[in-house]
């Protein structure tokens, strides 16, 4: 498929794909808060717990990678996200008739199995099916509607349970609806999204060192510095408790990051593919480490409010800016595999850097950790100026 001058911003398939994201995130966004109070319910110890989602976020991690090859090597991209969002969709319901922790750990690794092999191939697609010019606005319009999934799930969630408190089987049953609903979206809306070039690559690592010796090595170098000081967002919610935000309120600072996410999402692709995508990712991790170091001093209601909108604007300038630059580095028929290398260096460093922010606080105190996690985004932020912006067009 050709993109004549005339053709829209944002081509159908990408439509298509972010409210299938829309859909299918309402569900695992109904589903995930509620997974720690049902495993205690079927008498799961804290460690179990931790464990479950451990091996839950490692499979999704390393499966990124080699999905994107696979993709790239079979050409069948369309097909691996497919099936990807198609075993997310089948465990949702399944989860209501568990009634043990290991049948639950069995479904979540199924869960993010599917996760993992469509993730590449998913945003591969994207980027070959917009022109390069509107690149950051795609994957802007695709995080955000992501986003508006992971505030509308918990609100359904919230909602179910007021009228069938701790009917946790309930809300899984109901969550396979919208789960549902997005595997029709993608078989109806992505069927015309243009094939890509078959990889002869012959391994998830074939020809990686190639690649990586390059400008997309430079990249990925700082988003992996970058990433090691991204910690888990649950430590913000904790930050925001010790600085006297009641626990009510908690759910609703989710609710709204994630709104303000989709809000300013798509002004922020839109941003980056007019101002450039260098500019605005340096931008957003600059307001990541304005964000970190004003949550280690925070003392105030208003002050953590605030914060919470800035942090969206910072997940605004980067979420489609990230993702479109991956494509300017590489060959289309690479690009499965790049994203794969993009997402398993995002997903490796993202256990480390919560288990060292978490180590920090406890240690040093909230406004050491907090401190790390602004100077380790300061560094990305000179890195990728120092070594990427000579070889990066603004197109």
């Amino acid at each position: 498929m050709k993109i004549s001058p005339r053709s829209p911003k944002i081509p159908r398939p990408v439509i298509a794909l972010g409210a299938v994201s829309l859909m299918n995130d309402t569900s695992s966004e109904m589903v995930f808060p509620l997974l720690p109070l049902f495993l205690r319910s079927l008498g799961a110890p804290p460690a179990l717990i931790g464990l479950i989602e451990g091996v839950a976020e490692t499979t999704a991690s390393l499966l990124k990678l080699f999905s994107g090859w696979l993709a790239d090597r079979l050409g069948k991209h369309r097909l691996l996200a497919f099936l990807g969002y198609t075993l997310a969709a089948l465990t949702r319901p399944l989860l209501a008739f568990a009634t043990a922790p290991v049948q639950v750990l069995g479904l979540r690794f199924i869960d993010r199995f599917g996760k993992g092999l469509r993730t590449a191939p998913r945003d591969a697609l994207i980027a070959v099916t917009t022109a390069p010019e509107n690149r950051g606005l795609a994957f802007g319009f695709h995080r955000a509607m992501d986003n508006l999934g992971a505030a509308v799930g918990p609100a359904l969630a919230s909602l179910i349970l007021l009228f069938a408190p701790e009917n946790y089987r309930l809300v899984f049953l109901i969550a396979a609806v919208p789960a549902l609903l997005s595997l029709g979206m993608f078989w109806w809306g992505v069927r015309d999204a243009p094939a890509l070039p078959r990889s002869e690559a012959r391994h998830p690592l074939a020809g990686a060192r190639g690649l990586l010796k390059g400008r997309f090595g430079w990249y990925l170098g700082c988003v992996l510095i970058f990433t090691l000081g991204n910690s888990s967002d649950a430590f913000l919610l904790m930050r925001a408790q010790d600085v006297g935000v009641p626990i009510a309120l908690a759910p609703l600072l989710w609710m709204g990051l994630n709104l303000l996410r989709s809000v300013f999402g798509l002004y922020g692709g839109w941003l980056a593919d007019k101002r450039g995508r260098l500019w605005t990712l340096r931008w957003g991790w600059l307001c990541y480490a304005l964000v970190y170091a004003g949550f280690g001093l925070a003392n105030a209601l208003w002050q953590i409010v605030g914060l919470f909108v800035l942090y969206a604007v910072f997940y605004a300038l980067t979420e489609g800016a990230e993702r479109a630059l991956v494509a300017e580095f590489v060959p289309a028929e690479r690009s499965g595999q790049a994203y794969g290398l993009f997402h398993f260096v995002v997903g490796v460093a993202a256990l480390p850097a919560s288990v060292l922010f978490g180590w920090l606080w406890q240690i040093f105190g909230a406004a050491v950790a907090f401190t790390t996690g602004a100077g380790l985004a300061l560094m990305a932020t000179l890195g990728v100026s120092v070594f990427v912006q000579s070889n990066v067009s603004r197109g």
